[in-house]
């Protein structure tokens, strides 16, 4: 789902997380404390190649993904998938997967939601799926009541966007509002559907499968399409694109590297290790990658009684050579104006609102 976020804006020493982990303790939480073995997450780690990952052999890792980015693109679409599609197919096992990302752009006028959205289209094991994914100009988590003023526009504005991307996909699903709510849902029931990040008002992101994986291909072209003109025209708007690959050897990924020669390339992953380790961990993925691990999780009325229940999760993020500390929140347990104060005070630290986009 989508969270609140709040961040402390400095750059601290390893020294002050475990300072903090020592005052959240002392307030009767239950952080991590730094033996505990942690699951650490890694992305936009740019790296040369593949052979670069053996920087974090000290660790067990999974999930490993190797992720093309293609700055200022300007190409055909279903050339470039269709071209990665290829290469898949000759490495394809269970547990291999594949997708190309790509924004799209509302028609439609907004005021509750972004016109830029994105989809990817992607190829697992015996099969494809097309996701398509939305942005609200803000973050409404589910249980909130601030935005209901809203609530009639924010909900023809998400029917409407959902309703353009299945049209230009060509997919048997109906979006319709039930219960004051954004609901979608797939005539056909032979393969899966999913939606999900939800929004107080409904999903942002759907999922269709399909048993043949050629089958978006074109269609998935179409909804690239709309970001601007045709392939080689002087009005076709530049895009970031981006192919996440897992589970491939590394001779596999450098035949995927002929597909875009032009990109470069970043790891994302998960690495198991005790919280001491974070400082070297940050080392090893620099200068330019950046982790996230959890210090402390928590539900906001064993500190604040009688408030309004919202899940709370404490967590260091690392980037050139420095840290930070995150809060995210399924919901904002008190008035808007309330929280950072009471977020600083727990945390003795400042710290500024900043919710994350659905995608970069």
């Amino acid at each position: 789902m989508r969270e609140r976020r709040w961040e402390s804006p400095a750059k601290l020493e390893f020294g002050d997380v475990l300072a903090l982990e020592e005052r959240l303790a002392a307030q009767g939480l239950e952080p991590a404390v730094p033996a505990k073995d942690i699951i650490c997450y890694i992305e936009d780690w740019t790296v040369e190649g593949p052979d670069d990952f053996d920087r974090l052999d000290p660790w067990s890792t999974e999930d490993v993904t190797l992720v093309h980015i293609l700055e200022g693109w300007r190409g055909d679409f279903f050339l470039l998938a269709g071209g990665y599609h290829q290469v898949y197919l000759r490495h394809q096992a269970l547990g291999t997967y594949c997708s190309v990302s790509h924004p799209w752009k509302i028609q439609a006028p907004l005021r509750t939601h972004y016109p830029r959205a994105m989809f990817w289209l992607g190829f697992r094991h015996a099969h494809g799926f097309i996701r398509v994914r939305l942005q609200t100009a803000e973050v409404i988590a589910p249980g909130e009541t601030r935005a209901d003023h809203q609530r009639d526009l924010w909900l023809a504005e998400r029917q409407h966007a959902f309703q353009e991307a299945i049209s230009l996909l060509d997919l048997p699903v109906e979006s319709f509002v039930e219960k004051g709510n954004v609901v979608l849902r797939s005539s056909n029931q032979h393969v899966p559907f999913f939606c999900s990040w939800p929004d107080a008002f409904g999903p942002c992101q759907f999922e269709f499968n399909t048993s043949d994986a050629f089958e978006f291909l074109v269609p998935a072209g179409r909804l690239a399409a709309t970001w601007g003109g045709g392939a080689g025209e002087d009005n076709h708007e530049p895009a970031t694109v981006r192919a996440y690959l897992t589970g491939f050897s590394e001779p596999a990924l450098e035949e995927f590297q002929a597909v875009a020669p032009g990109a470069y390339y970043a790891y994302r992953c998960s690495a198991h290790c005790p919280l001491d380790d974070l400082p070297e961990v940050l080392r090893a993925i620099a200068p330019a990658g950046r982790l996230y691990a959890t210090l402390c999780e928590f539900q906001t009325q064993r500190l604040l009684p009688g408030r309004e229940e919202a899940s709370a999760v404490i967590g260091v993020v690392g980037a050139y050579g420095g840290f930070q500390v995150e809060v995210r929140l399924n919901r904002a347990p008190l008035p808007e104006e309330a929280m950072s104060g009471w977020l600083e005070q727990l945390l003795s630290l400042p710290v500024t609102y900043a919710p994350l986009p659905p995608f970069p």
